[in-house]
């Protein structure tokens, strides 16, 4: 048997392994420790999670990579021509080696959205934190949402009434749809995310100009009539260095400009308190974020 294990969150993961259970007794206790928490499910249920039928390691761009690969959690029960609205999740920065698309976080909230009536979409892309990365998973960020427009038929997805929602280190990724070239993503959701990287570790690797384009917080500034519906969720104990401050001067940034937003603080939430902090606070918090996509998605079923 193996299983997946973090190495570290040096400040965002950083990268899991894979050992044998045999090993596992020999680990230190704070990477048995890390192993527990990638694999533990999102605290908020619904019926019909176990119901989903799910769509396994899909070859969604044209790398050799074998681990760049895509989930797609469908609604049970559906119909051919039934079209639902689809919610694309961004993960943090890891190598992809690791295939946080199969952790216990996403594979949960896959079958959460699709128990809610929506197409969830988990996959792994190139995002490295703090290495130089943001490009090429910007790329196979813009690749999933291709694919699961190009493929809308197959997996009954309304190919214009998407959401995208990015976790931790994923934050800067929201930025694909807030240039004003994709109308069809109609809501965005950030949980726990970097929203200005410019003061983040990312000053180490990454230029000025591609700071600047993958913080969120400069699309206030510069193009707040383009940013669709936001929903941010924070976690008032965050552990990482400069999180809660890049998300604290969006949210002021983005009262000033008067943008559509939505802001849940979780007081005694960790970074990822969606799965770790079980308490109701969280589950209150996972479901204002459901209930936010069904208001903005119109969770309607569409015939085509």
């Amino acid at each position: 048997m193996k299983i997946l294990v973090f190495i570290g969150i040096l400040p965002i993961i950083i990268g899991v392994f894979t050992i044998t259970s045999a090993g596992q007794n020999n680990l230190p206790p704070e990477i048995r420790e890390m192993a527990r928490r990638v694999m533990m499910p999102v605290v908020y249920k619904v019926d019909g999670m176990d119901k989903v039928k799910v769509f396994e390691n899909l070859k969604y761009t044209k790398s050799d990579d074998a681990n760049i690969r895509m989930d797609v959690y469908q609604p049970p029960n559906l119909s051919k021509t039934e079209k639902r609205p689809a919610v694309i999740f961004i993960h943090g920065g890891v190598k992809t080696e690791y295939t946080p698309k199969d952790w216990g976080i996403f594979t949960s909230w896959g079958r959460l959205i699709a128990a809610s009536n929506f197409v969830g979409v988990t996959f792994t892309h190139r995002l490295e934190y703090p290495n130089k990365s943001l490009e090429n998973a910007a790329q196979d960020v813009r690749a999933a949402i291709d694919y699961i427009r190009a493929n809308a038929d197959k997996y009954n997805v309304d190919r214009d009434r998407i959401c995208l929602i990015a976790f931790s280190a994923g934050g800067p990724m929201l930025t694909t749809a807030m240039r004003g070239e994709t109308p069809f993503v109609k809501c965005l959701v950030g949980f726990y995310s970097f929203l200005d990287i410019r003061e983040s570790a990312y000053k180490q690797t990454e230029d000025s100009a591609a700071l600047n384009k993958f913080s969120a917080i400069t699309y206030l500034e510069t193009g707040a009539k383009n940013l669709p519906p936001i929903f941010i969720a924070r976690a008032g104990r965050d552990e990482i260095p400069a999180m809660n401050d890049s998300i604290d001067r969006f949210i002021k940034e983005a009262i000033s400009k008067n943008i559509a937003l939505n802001f849940a603080n979780h007081p005694n939430g960790v970074h990822g308190f969606d799965n770790q902090t079980n308490d109701e606070r969280s589950r209150e918090i996972v479901r204002e974020a459901v209930e936010f996509m069904k208001i903005h998605l119109e969770n309607k079923t569409v015939q085509k």
